[in-house]
């Protein structure tokens, strides 16, 4: 079907192809959306949201997944300032904004009018990634984990949540459903972790979405008695290896700007900055 240049349009299940055509521009910055893609099929039944395009012709050259994650994908600015249009139009389920900073703050300048203000906004985070074998040795302790790491695991997952977003995930009422997660995790074999003699955890770290071209890594954790050791290093190389040989050929993942160990960390595994991003939660 033939488009004018200005056509947006909700895509469904026939526009998949295109929209990871769309995604391959960048597929490791976009990884989070090309994940969602494939595993949905882009059926609003399991997407839990929507995906708009922008076409030129019948080309798509733009796109914006709106759901629980409002995620820009190669979008210019006049192509966030029509899906924000869209966004405005729908019953407000975002609980996150994510995506590259240009896009992102040019989304926010025109919904900020008629949305409440974030309740956290990080501007320009690294986006990091690395397509080689680590720099450093792998920690050899650290390992995917099991069903039966669930006790001591669980906290740790909490924990880190909570420093990192400022809110419990256990908030309001929300403990099975992020259990449920954890427990996902583990049985894609996307969660890793090194525990002490205790069986406490002293590193873990998990892979959010992937596809065949990226995985992104999400929740790394050094518990607070252990931090300045360096378990980081050796952590994140042993997952980067793992993740490289068995999931998917570049690992990425996106920091706080203000987080300056973390990113000497990731520098001294292999990690280089790609691109910055934002991230508004509301």
């Amino acid at each position: 079907m033939l488009t004018t240049r200005d056509d947006v349009r909700l895509l469904g299940p026939d526009d998949r192809d295109a929209f990871l055509d769309l995604t391959a521009a960048d597929p490791v910055v976009n990884v989070f959306a090309a994940y969602r893609a494939r595993v949905t099929n882009m059926d609003p039944r399991w997407l839990g949201g929507e995906i708009w395009g922008r076409f030129e012709g019948d080309e798509l050259v733009a796109g914006c997944h709106m759901g629980a994650n409002l995620v820009p994908v190669q979008c210019t600015r006049e192509d966030v300032a029509t899906f924000a249009e869209r966004a405005l139009a729908r019953v407000r389920s975002t609980a996150t904004i994510v995506g590259p900073h240009d896009a992102v703050e040019a989304l926010w300048e025109t919904v900020s009018g008629r949305w409440s203000e974030p309740r956290e906004a990080r501007w320009r985070q690294p986006h990091l990634q690395i397509d080689g074998d680590p720099l450093v040795a792998p920690d050899p302790e650290v390992r995917p984990t099991t069903p039966a790491d669930l006790i001591a695991l669980y906290p740790a997952c909490v924990d880190m949540y909570t420093e990192e977003v400022g809110v419990s995930p256990e908030t309001s009422g929300g403990k099975d459903l992020y259990q449920a997660r954890v427990r996902q995790l583990i049985s894609r074999g996307w969660s890793f972790a090194r525990f002490d003699e205790s069986g406490r955890v002293i590193f873990k770290a998990e892979v959010a979405c992937s596809t065949p071209y990226a995985a992104q890594v999400q929740g790394v954790y050094v518990h607070p008695d252990r931090r300045g050791e360096g378990l980081s290093v050796g952590g994140m190389a042993a997952v980067v290896a793992h993740v490289r040989e068995h999931i998917a050929p570049t690992v990425s993942l996106y920091v706080n700007e203000w987080n300056v160990a973390a990113r000497a960390a990731y520098s001294r595994v292999g990690f280089t900055e790609t691109a910055r991003l934002s991230t508004l939660m509301f």
